[in-house]
């Protein structure tokens, strides 16, 4: 019998791209910006390639790329030319996907963080926004190399609402699958999600039919960083990353307890690179407290229980699970389940001397086979082709 990634387009649902570093001073003005256009430099201080918004260093223009990487995370690459090529060239992309058993790829940024709240750095408005569209317009160009395969996702502008509902619909007519948005846009000195103040942003995504995408690290990422050096680096690299794989949960209780996907039914969320274990015991709690503290009671026009709303209109996605993939599928069944690999990320599925990964193909095999047909159709591909539209 043919191996499941040849029996399956697979769709893997969280992939970064490494940026190439002339893609802002390419597309936005450095005659009217100067050195505040987002640049890469080498770095004295970080001693590594550096991402620079005039002359404050950003972040490691390489260091994300750690697919193959020979060192264990947090140690990396300083130089692009140190990197897998698959991080940065599309061509090259469509062959490790290839290599992997993968069909289509959901394509997220890394500059711009995993929400758009660097851009917040540059610290004026028509920048911000030039580089926020600059991004985009990028992304469906490198998509380009195979549109059928790399899913490309637009970024918004989520401090100013109207710019943001007019990038949307600009970066939806060019062929954008999905939108990135900011989990916790309190930490800017925005309206939390909760509030109505963002009514009309689901509104339009939901007219566009498109998904909103959480990632983690995509609002106050440094809270999440709570070991202390002692530890050593390797177990706070460990131990912190936890603390980001479980921040979505704070974006379930809100989506789904709040009114949002009760006002906005057609409108999917997905909580990406948060893994699904946590899922079962997570919504059972929410039930459990919606009843407890009268939730039904106060808002009897939501109808459903929070559980229920996430059946509707919420998914997650799982990359290295074995028995808690097992378990969420018991508990929840496999219609909010998607798969993904984080590549080239540094907790992604890509096997090299410094990683625990195996090969996406082996992975799947081992962990997926002995499950249905029709459950492993809806994990690999059908789930994220309805939410992504991939045709």
């Amino acid at each position: 019998m043919k191996p499941l990634v040849e029996r399956y387009q697979v769709i893997d649902t969280d992939t970064h791209l490494t940026e190439p570093y002339d893609l802002f001073t390419s597309r936005v003005s450095v005659a009217t910006w100067g050195d505040r256009v987002p640049h890469v430099r080498w770095s004295e201080t970080g001693q590594e390639e550096s991402w620079f918004f005039g002359n404050e260093r950003i972040a490691p223009a390489a260091g994300s790329a750690m697919a193959g990487w020979r060192e264990y995370n947090p140690d990396k690459p300083k130089r692009l030319s140190q990197v897998d090529p698959a991080a940065y060239d599309a061509r090259v992309r469509l062959e490790r996907m290839d290599e992997y058993g993968i069909y289509a790829q959901v394509i997220y940024p890394n500059i711009g963080g995993f929400g758009g709240a660097r851009y917040l750095r540059l610290a004026a408005p028509e920048l911000m926004l030039a580089c926020s569209r600059a991004y985009n317009d990028f992304l469906i160009e490198w998509c380009a190399a195979d549109p059928k395969r790399l899913l490309p996702q637009l970024t918004v502008p989520f401090w100013d609402l109207d710019a943001s509902i007019s990038e949307l619909g600009r970066a939806a007519k060019q062929g954008h699958k999905g939108i990135v948005f900011c989990g916790e846009p309190e930490h800017f000195g925005l309206p939390t999600l909760t509030d109505p103040h963002w009514d009309r942003f689901w509104a339009a995504a939901q007219d566009h039919d498109l998904p909103v995408n959480f990632h983690i690290g995509g609002g106050d990422a440094d809270n999440y960083r709570v070991m202390h050096p002692s530890v050593g680096k390797h177990a706070a690299a460990a131990g912190n990353s936890i603390n980001f794989f479980m921040v979505n949960a704070k974006v379930l209780s809100q989506l789904t307890c709040s009114g949002i996907c009760h006002r906005f039914p057609r409108l999917d969320f997905v909580s990406v690179e948060s893994g699904v274990g946590w899922l079962p015991y997570a919504l059972e709690a929410i039930d459990w407290q919606w009843l407890n503290s009268g939730g039904h009671r106060e808002h009897p026009e939501y109808r459903l229980l929070p559980s229920e709303f996430f059946r509707r209109q919420i998914y997650g996605s799982f990359w290295f699970e074995r028995g808690s993939l097992h378990q969420a599928l018991e508990l929840l069944g496999p219609d909010n389940i998607m798969y993904e690999t984080d590549f080239p990320h540094p907790t992604s599925m890509s096997p090299g001397p410094a990683s625990a990964a195996i090969n996406p193909r082996d992975y799947i095999e081992q962990v997926l086979s002995g499950l249905p047909a029709a459950t492993i159709g809806k994990l690999l591909h059908s789930n994220a082709a309805r939410v992504y539209r991939l045709q």
